[in-house]
This record gives C-alpha cells, structure tokens and sequence, in this order.
C-alpha cells in the first residue's frame, strides 16, 4: 500500500473519531463514536475510487449518505422510540464501496478498511462504555492533544535556525507531539481500566504516563503505609521497564535508520529490568493497591515546557560535542537524564540519524540517561518512602546499575 493512502486512511479514521467520540457524548441521534469514523472512510474510500473511475462517484456516495440519514430521521419520527442508530446502514454503504476499491488495483487498502470495519462493529459496547467515561477533562485532554498536533504542527518551518542548525521547529515540535501522544495513550489506559488496574498493569500505565511521577506517587503511599512497600516496589519497577521500552520506541521514531546500531543495549538493559520486576512481583503477588489518577498531559504548558527542554538539550548536545567531545556528551546526558530522558534520548537518536554522532555515542549518551535517572528515582524514594521500599529498590535498582554499567564497559561499539 502506498504511504500517502496509509496516511489518509489513518487522518480519517482518527478524525472520525475524535468527532465521533464528542456527539457520542453530547447528542447521538445521527451517529456516534462509531458511525462517525464510517462516514469519514467512506468519503475517502469515495475519493480514492473517483481518481480510478471519475467524480461521479463522490456525488453519488454524498447521495447515498444523505439517503440513510434522512431515512433514518424519518423512521425515528414514525417509530417515537429511542433512536437506534445508522451504524449498520453506513457500514453497508462503505461496503460496498470497499468493493469497488477492491476490483481497483487497491487491495491493500480495501483489506485495511474492512479490517477497521470489523473493529467499530464489534465494539460496540467497549466504545460506548469508553465514551460514557470520559468526563470534560478528559475531553479537554483530546482537544488539546488535537490542537498539539493538527494545529501547530502544520504551521510550523521545516528548516534548521539558531546555533549548530539544531533547531527545527517542525521537529521539535513532532517529537512533542510524539512524547505527549505516548502519555496520553497511558492516560487513556487509566480510563479504560480504572484505578485498580492491577499491580504490573498499574507499573504499565504509570511508565507510559511518567515512571519518575509514578515513583514519587508510590513513595509517598508507603510512608503512609509501609505494609505497601512490597506493592510499590513492584509497580515502580515495572514503570522503569516500561519507560525503557518508551526510550526504544523514541530511538526507532527518531532514528530508523540507526536503531539497529543503538537499540541492542538498551534492550539487553530493558530484559535485566523485566527479570527484577518479575521477582519483585513474585514477592508481592498478594498486594493489590489503586493507581493514582494521572495529570492530563497534554496539558499545553507542560507541552511547551518539554519543547523548550528539547531545543535546550539539542544545542547543548551540540556544543559539549563540539568543544569537549565525547566526555561532554556525557556529561550533558547524565544531567538531563536526572529529571527527563525523553529529551537526550530523542536529541542523541536524532544525532546519530542526521550522521553527526556515532550511534556507540548515542546509545551510552542514552544508557547514562537511563541510569542518571534510576539514581534519581531511588533518592526521590529515599527521601519520601518507607525504609522498606527504600531498601527493596535498592537492591533492584543496584542491579540495574550493575548491568548498564558491564554494558557500558563491554558491549562493542
């Protein structure tokens, strides 16, 4: 399949559903989560055909689509009923014209649409249950990550300024939206499953948001109560490992063309964390805790605030790079690593794809990060949690330190 049709299935399924998910919860007397995102890819299916077969095809399909909404407005006048939606209607107008895509050299494309098609209609009731969840913050949420991305994004210059050309903003930006979007989704795992989300679960959503906020969340419910330690020593890990596997996902978004080169350490790293985390659940599998309900992060504040951050460790990177070689670059890394590592992973990842860091570079700029940043979660649990977290941590995050440590000294490259 081409990308551009892959991006425009993709932006009209996504738009279909954010307007979709807003008239679920304000008025679905014409469609709702699901009925949206249908009439979207039906006005692209309709597209795509009429560059094949002519723009008759785009008035009929407009037609064929005015024809169901009216005749379901006209049934539910005669019924007096409760409306019972046109889901149905349109999912068999777009069937047939992922029909017509199929017998036009657009296989790919057909498949993926009926694909989708399945999905909506087969979700029913986890879709309408997760709309009926979603209270105004959350929906403030969504509008401003929409605002983030579709918005701002687009107007942006794709063009380098400033000291060392490292700041484009088009891209910086992208990386923003990409960082806010991989927290929402935690955000929206969090209101899918409730607070009690279950011990490793809980340590997913809480890495995907923030493992660094889950951690002083934790530390702080069992100063409160120390007979949590065990729990919280388990769910802080397993956030840990999670944003690990969010640093492998920045590096793969940034720099496709070196994760290959980068990646590997971080991974066998990533697999120490997964075996600590799965001993620390072994010893608390009889706990079970809430998980505390998460800040919005697409909050536009806390995304200009990363923005600024991002561009600040860019330059920096550069410069140490510049004057003091690799020795600077680590230096700069451990730094920012203490308090963010979302932005020296995605400033050396993107170094190392443009060709002006080694990926070796890269991937220990990235791995002293990671490192920087366990040092800190441990003394923010030193300072506001029980001694029985501090301890427990202790010790596992001792081997985390000891294995990126033997990776530092002996992984080649």
């Amino acid at each position: 399949m081409e990308t551009q049709t892959l991006l425009q299935i993709t932006v009209s399924l996504a738009l279909g559903l954010l307007l979709g998910l807003q008239r679920q919860r304000t008025d679905a007397s014409v469609g709702g989560i699901r009925t949206f995102p249908l009439f979207a890819l039906l006005g692209t299916v309709c597209a795509k055909i009429a560059a094949v077969y002519g723009g008759w095809i785009l008035g009929a399909g407009l037609l064929a689509l005015a024809g169901v909404l009216v005749l379901a407005k006209v049934l539910k006048g005669q019924a007096g009923g409760p409306n019972g939606g046109i889901t149905s209607e349109v999912a068999a107008l777009l069937l047939y014209a992922v029909g017509i895509l199929l017998a036009s050299d657009q296989m790919a494309a057909g498949v993926l649409i009926g694909g989708v098609m399945l999905l909506l209609l087969h979700l029913k009731q986890p879709m309408h249950q997760f709309a009926a969840a979603v209270g105004e913050r959350d929906m403030r949420a969504i509008a401003q990550f929409a605002l983030l991305s579709l918005i701002i994004l687009p107007v942006l210059p794709n063009r380098a300024y400033g000291p060392y050309a490292v700041w484009n903003p088009f891209s910086i930006w992208l990386m923003v939206v990409f960082i806010v979007a991989i927290s929402l989704i935690g955000y929206v795992s969090y209101k899918l499953l409730g607070a009690r989300a279950g011990t490793l679960l809980g340590g997913v959503v809480g890495g995907l948001v923030s493992s660094t906020a889950t951690t002083v969340s934790f530390a702080r419910r069992s100063a409160q109560d120390p007979a949590l330690a065990p729990l919280a020593a388990c769910v802080i890990m397993a956030a840990s490992c999670i944003s690990l596997l969010r640093v492998l996902g920045e590096v793969a978004a940034a720099a496709p063309g070196a994760v290959g080169a980068i990646a590997p350490p971080l991974a066998a790293l990533l697999g120490v964390c997964g075996l600590v985390a799965g001993g620390l659940h072994w010893m608390s599998f009889r706990q079970s805790g809430e998980m505390p309900a998460p800040k919005n992060p697409a909050e536009f504040q806390g995304a200009l605030v990363f923005g600024l951050l991002y561009a600040g460790v860019l330059v920096a990177v550069a410069a140490a790079r510049d004057h003091f070689g690799a020795a600077g670059l680590y230096v700069v890394a451990g730094l920012s690593g203490l308090t963010d590592v979302d932005a020296i992973t995605l400033s050396s990842a993107q170094l190392a794809q443009a060709g002006s860091l080694s990926p070796g570079s890269a991937w220990r700029a990235i791995l002293l990060a990671v490192l920087a940043n366990f040092g800190f979660k441990f003394a923010a649990v030193a300072v506001l949690g029980s001694s029985g977290l501090a301890w427990r941590l202790g010790a596992a995050f001792a081997v985390v330190l000891a294995s990126g440590g033997l990776l530092w000294r002996f992984w080649p490259g």
